[in-house]
């Protein structure tokens, strides 16, 4: 499927690895020019190196997308170097630490909302005036199953997705006048280095192998994903460079779960 991307500028937050780096790899190998960020400047250079082997042209700038003037860096070296911005995909975000509800202070609330919410929030405010003048972007949100389908863990978390979910919706609903369309993709349960991390530290303390742990995460945590398997990065990323192409020219404040059935509700 010719998805008529080629030349089109992306900026990819978080892509240094993980679903971030699918997502930036998955619209290289369109043809696309990537900007890609992350906080680790080693981390970053290496991934901008393997995604230069599509042949497309790749700036890799060191950021932390909780910080307003690194983020106006970003927009700003965008258009300097490219002359306009065609998609922003707003994928960083994560979770320090996993504790309990009485564990988290405020201040690891307002980290978590900043980091996945106010970053997305702030990048689109900087993205959507240049989009408008152009009457045409598309502005892909990397939501969470767990801001649809919240459980016990992560509470701060999960009313962060949640919160950016609602922000997608309401955006779309006014920007889409202006050629600008805004959309949100949910995954759950991502085969990413961090959560292999997590999983193999468990693993190691309940004396499991890996695949063990994972099972049974799958069967206390999520026991609605049919498949019985955690996702591939790759598998975002499909959905989100869909979302960024011409045949999704209809779609609008829409969020793709890409969650292996994951959520309960239709």
């Amino acid at each position: 499927m010719n998805l008529n991307l080629q030349g089109k500028t992306v900026i990819v937050s978080g892509a240094s690895k993980g679903i971030g780096y699918a997502i930036a790899d998955a619209f290289a190998q369109e043809g696309c020019h990537c900007v890609i960020t992350a906080r680790d400047q080693r981390d970053l250079e290496s991934a901008a190196s393997r995604l230069r082997a599509h042949g497309t042209q790749i700036l890799a700038i060191a950021a932390d997308s909780t910080r307003q003037e690194d983020r106006v860096k970003i927009v700003q070296n965008a258009m300097e170097r490219f002359g306009s911005i065609d998609v922003l995909v707003n994928n960083a975000g994560g979770i320090d630490a996993v504790l309990s509800f009485e564990e988290i202070p405020y201040e690891t609330w307002v980290h978590m909302f900043e980091w996945n919410l106010f970053s997305s929030v702030e990048m689109m405010r900087l993205v959507i005036p240049h989009m408008k003048k152009q009457k045409s972007g598309r502005i892909i949100n990397i939501g969470s199953e767990s801001g649809i389908q919240p459980d016990a863990l992560f509470p701060h978390y999960n009313a962060a997705k949640a919160a950016l979910l609602s922000v997608t919706k309401s955006l779309s609903k006014e920007y889409g006048q202006h050629g600008i369309l805004i959309n949100a993709v949910s995954p759950a349960f991502v085969r990413t280095q961090q959560v292999k991390e997590k999983i193999e530290e468990q693993a190691q303390l309940k004396g499991q192998s890996p695949e063990s742990a994972v099972q049974a995460f799958l069967k206390n945590h999520r026991p609605g994903i049919v498949m019985q398997r955690m996702a591939e990065p790759e598998e975002v990323a499909g959905a989100v460079v869909f979302l960024a192409s011409d045949k999704a020219s209809f779609i609008a404040g829409a969020n793709i779960r890409v969650d292996g059935g994951s959520v309960g509700t239709i």
